[in-house]
């Protein structure tokens, strides 16, 4: 027999469901962040590798 009522654990699986969409997305949003960083931390090195370069040409 099937039980009468409401459906047992659904409100912790839904608790359960949004906090782990909330940790996953902030992983992500930390993941591009630190991209990012990289990303314009490269440039820069590569603008001032670039600028060396050009100094010891002159």
């Amino acid at each position: 027999m099937s039980k009468k009522g409401k459906a047992k654990n659904t409100k912790n699986k839904a608790k359960h469901s949004k906090l782990m969409s909330q940790k996953n997305n902030k992983l992500k949003k930390q993941k591009t962040a630190h991209k990012e960083r990289l990303r314009e931390l490269v440039k820069k090195l590569q603008d001032q590798k670039k600028r060396d370069d050009e100094s010891k040409i002159d």
